[in-house]
């Protein structure tokens, strides 16, 4: 790619915009960036609305990262863009997606240009700055238009150029035969990825939705394979979902309840998402504490592991605990709480009281007899984890709402 003061079609330079350039034009940012926001949503009442909506951040970020990326290779010709590349080529995605030509995205990326123009030209009378630096800065801004345009094209050539039901069918049928594991061969998988277009990723990570949620297929990512059908919706996302999957799911969700798998190899999709319906359910049951929105099972791995077989945790319970079993069932809780508070505290009688909201000699009264009926399993490093297995376990089935 030309320098940032080069000409596209003569890769001969207007004159190099210095680095020190970049230091007048970084606190211009802010300002230049409202300045840009109210221009482009006065010409184009379409993405007024958009800005009002679930993807008005992803919107606020694409704009921001353009600016900034600019200002950067300014002072660092070899400075990243990866960001900025991946929301130029979604704002593309998103045109397809909506039906609208480029045109108006051109459109909006020439009118933002017009303003930094206008903000340069005060910024160069305000400095005495040269005419040929204000041309090279001209040049440089409407070449990097150029290169937005570019990369917009790309997004929107992904989603136009392989669309409609056939599209959707294989992609469903792709989504279904990753999730189908190892009896398919990694051959048969590959072979419709190609015919899919679909680059085929080594990792993925799953994203269960719940029934009857909002799912806005338009703000997903083009390589997102999702099947929105009831009564289990999910979705397939390539790699990790980091921030900005994380700000795509926030726009395609728009806060409905959906759980996020672990990111495992693609052999392994099919426990990505056994584990986001899990983490789905028990959070409709009330063993994890969430309100509506996204949840990650990368928070609940303990308690995943502890509901992961009810009925051997049971069995696992029922054998810890015997030697409670001839007690009355209020003595038998009083003394479970304060062993289970001992076990996760270590503490002493006065520590434990305060938790336990009684005194420190009914403390010492109570463990002396946990001691009398446990004896050595108290001591037994094998027993004293398996009964606090069993304690937190007993916590999480105290949470669950019928």
């Amino acid at each position: 790619m030309p320098t940032a003061a080069q000409s596209p079609d003569t890769q001969e330079p207007l004159g190099p915009l210095p680095q020190e350039f970049a230091a007048i034009m970084r606190p211009e940012l802010p300002g230049l960036l409202k300045e840009i926001g109210a221009e482009v949503t006065r010409a184009y009442p379409e993405y007024a609305r958009l800005l009002e909506g679930p993807y008005g951040e992803a919107i606020r970020v694409g704009v921001e990262q353009n600016l900034t990326v600019f200002v950067d290779q300014v002072a660092s010709p070899s400075a990243p863009s990866t960001l900025r590349d991946e929301m130029c080529r979604r704002f593309g995605r998103f045109e397809a997606y909506e039906g609208r030509s480029l045109e108006t995205l051109q459109g909006a990326y020439r009118l933002g240009a017009r303003v930094a123009l206008r903000r340069a030209k005060k910024i160069g009378r305000r400095y005495n700055l040269s005419p040929a630096l204000m041309l090279s800065f001209a040049d440089a801004l409407f070449t990097y238009v150029e290169e937005l345009e570019a990369l917009s094209r790309e997004g929107y050539l992904e989603v136009t150029s392989f669309s409609g039901e056939r599209s959707d069918a294989l992609r469903r049928r792709l989504l279904h035969l990753i999730l189908a594991g190892s009896p398919v061969p990694r051959a048969a998988i590959a072979e419709l990825a190609e015919r899919a277009r679909w680059a085929l990723p080594e990792r993925v990570t799953l994203v269960a939705l719940r029934s009857g949620g909002g799912l806005t297929r338009a703000a997903l990512d083009n390589d997102v394979l999702a099947d929105p059908g009831e009564p289990l919706p999910h979705l397939l996302v390539p790699g990790p979902v980091d921030e900005v999957r994380r700000r795509m799911l926030d726009a395609a969700l728009h806060g409905s309840w959906a759980a996020v798998g672990l990111e495992v190899p693609i052999g392994g999709a099919s426990d990505s998402l056994r584990w986001a319906r899990q983490v789905l359910e028990l959070a409709a049951s009330g063993v994890i504490e969430s309100d509506r929105g996204t949840l990650y099972c990368e928070d609940h791995l303990v308690t995943l592991w502890l509901r992961s077989d009810p009925a051997l945790l049971e069995h696992l319970g029922r054998r810890e605990l015997a030697p409670l079993d001839a007690l009355t069932p209020g003595r038998r809780d009083r003394l479970i709480e304060t062993l289970r508070t001992w076990l996760a505290t270590r503490g002493t009688a006065a520590h434990m009281g305060q938790l336990l909201d009684v005194h420190p000699q009914t403390v010492r009264y109570r463990m002396r007899t946990l001691e009398s009926i446990f004896g050595d399993r108290l001591t037994d490093p094998e027993h004293r984890f398996a009964t606090e297995l069993v304690l937190r376990a007993r916590d999480l089935g105290h949470r669950e709402q019928p």
